[in-house]
This record gives C-alpha cells, sequence and structure tokens, in this order.
C-alpha cells in the first residue's frame, strides 16, 4: 500500500518523500534471513540416532539369548552325533 505525499503518519505529521519517518523506516527493512542449516550437526544427530537404534537391536538380541540360549544355537551342532565304527 502506497503512502501519497499528503498523508498523516501515526503522528499526525505528514508524510514526505524525501525523509523517512520512524514507522517507513520499520516497513523498510529487509526481511530476516532463513536460519542455516549446518550440516555437521544434522550428520552427528543421524549417526547418534542409527547409534542408539543398533543399541536397542543388541539389547534386545542378548535379552532373547540370556532367556533361552539353546534357541540360538544349531541343533546339528549339539545333537548326539552316530559315529560309524
Amino acid at each position: 500500500m502506497a503512502l501519497s505525499a499528503g498523508a498523516e503518519n501515526g503522528s499526525g505529521q505528514p508524510h514526505t518523500r524525501g525523509g523517512a519517518c520512524s514507522c517507513c523506516r520499520e516497513m523498510e527493512q529487509p526481511a530476516p534471513e532463513p536460519v542455516s542449516v549446518d550440516v555437521d550437526k544434522g550428520l552427528a544427530l543421524a549417526c547418534f540416532v542409527f547409534l542408539c537404534l543398533f543399541l536397542i537391536v543388541m539389547i534386545i538380541r542378548c535379552a532373547k539369548v540370556i532367556m533361552d540360549p539353546y534357541s540360538a544355537i544349531p541343533t546339528s551342532t549339539w545333537e548326539e552325533q552316530h559315529l560309524d565304527d
């Protein structure tokens, strides 16, 4: 919305084309720059998440082995073998 030369600002003083009042200076400020993304922080966070997921999977797997150790061993290794003499 453009202000004409005869328009008044909030203080009752007319706007002039040559000088800018405080309300016009605020409107002329550029938009803030977007926040930059830190690639190193993102990569470190992704590695940390994968490490935590791996740790959770290993804890679950170890708990299963502790609960039933013989289920992890194939039956051919502990099954009684017949020897031909």
